[in-house]
């Protein structure tokens, strides 16, 4: 271990170095001044710093508290030596970050017992910090595994929906990353990002309670089987949104709103504008683009060129403008993530 000592008397740092080196098997440091002193404890990071109070320039209890300013000291025994008895003076450098006192002339056999304290009690606080950054660590792969988990089940329960619906698996994924992307654009928090990706493939679970008839039919729905295909929102709410997990019901959210318009001319509720959910308009405008350019049983896949064009007629409308100028305006990350998530079919 090691100890830095500070004091403007070469006597006194040869008399102090010689007792931490035979009383408590340190090595030492040692700085004539506070600026060099602050040098020294920066480059040797000690476990005890042992301070004069009067010295040139800087004295201990400025020292002190330059000291305490970087973080990583906080935790660093700080023993102070001066021959001044004032009570004012202790006063000031306690509240500066001081640990300790001795007063001159320094009495061998208290100066080595003290700073062999401050050495052990430096040594149990790195131990506990090491054991804390080790127990986070351990915390740390565990979240990390429950969280993986988590999504692995929550892509499974989107596939449900999928397995039954003419669409592609590959469709959500494309979405899901959709939804990040204009998330982002919109600078929402990083953490509700991360969220919606999570969320969005659940959009259309409810869509487990359609019949196949409706849902696989290859032609255009008639007006009553269009009423019976519209209630797949709200069987998705239903599914998802009793559950603690805030992914959970962040999809409940999504699988109730993203047929909403931001004219109110869409379903269940007819809701506009900012009453529809951010994340409901977020991923409107992420599954229709991708619905569009991909192949459906009954219709063609338009091109990317005519989709993005319908996104911008739609805007006002349909869309939320905020969201489809967030979406074209990543036009490449849009391509790449296309490219990236081909339909298994391709």
């Amino acid at each position: 271990m090691k100890v830095l000592i500070v004091d403007d008397n070469p006597v006194n740092q040869t008399l102090m170095s010689r007792l931490v080196e035979r009383d408590c098997g340190a090595a030492t440091v040692c700085a004539g001044d506070g600026p060099s002193g602050l040098a020294a404890f920066s480059a040797n990071d000690p476990d005890v710093v042992v301070v004069d109070y009067m010295m040139p320039g800087m004295d201990g209890v400025e020292f002190i508290g330059r000291v305490r300013t970087d973080p990583g000291s906080l935790d660093v025994p700080i023993l102070m030596v001066t021959a001044d008895g004032d009570r004012q003076l202790r006063h000031r450098a306690l509240r500066g970050g001081a640990t300790d006192f001795l007063t001159k002339p320094v009495d061998p056999e208290e100066f080595g017992a003290r700073v062999g304290n401050m050495l052990r009690l430096s040594d149990a606080q790195r131990a506990l910090r090491r054991q804390n950054e080790t127990l986070a660590e351990k915390v740390e792969r565990a979240t990390a595994g429950i969280i993986r988990a988590e999504r692995e089940t929550l892509w499974c329960l989107a596939r449900v929906a999928e397995c039954r619906d003419p669409e592609t698996g590959s469709h959500v994924v494309r979405m899901a990353h959709y939804s990040k992307l204009i998330a982002e654009a919109l600078e929402l928090p990083s953490e509700l990002c991360e969220r919606i990706f999570q969320a969005a493939p659940l959009h259309d679970v409810g869509k487990i309670s359609t019949p196949d008839g409706i849902l696989l039919k290859p032609g255009r729905l008639t007006e009553e089987e269009f009423i019976v295909m519209k209630q797949h929102c709200e069987a998705g709410w239903k599914i998802l949104h009793e559950h603690s997990s805030p992914v959970l019901r962040l999809g409940a959210e999504i699988a109730l709103a993203h047929h909403e318009k931001y004219d109110g001319s869409g379903y269940p509720n007819g809701l506009a504008a900012d009453a529809i959910p951010l994340h409901g308009r977020i991923v409107a405008v992420a599954d229709v683009f991708d619905a569009l350019v991909s192949p459906r049983p009954y219709k063609r896949a338009w091109s990317a060129v005519d989709a993005r064009a319908y996104l911008e007629d739609g805007r006002g409308g349909h869309f939320d403008p905020s969201c489809v100028d967030a979406f074209l305006g990543r036009w490449a990350e849009v391509e790449s993530i296309r490219e990236s998530h081909p339909d298994e079919t391709d």
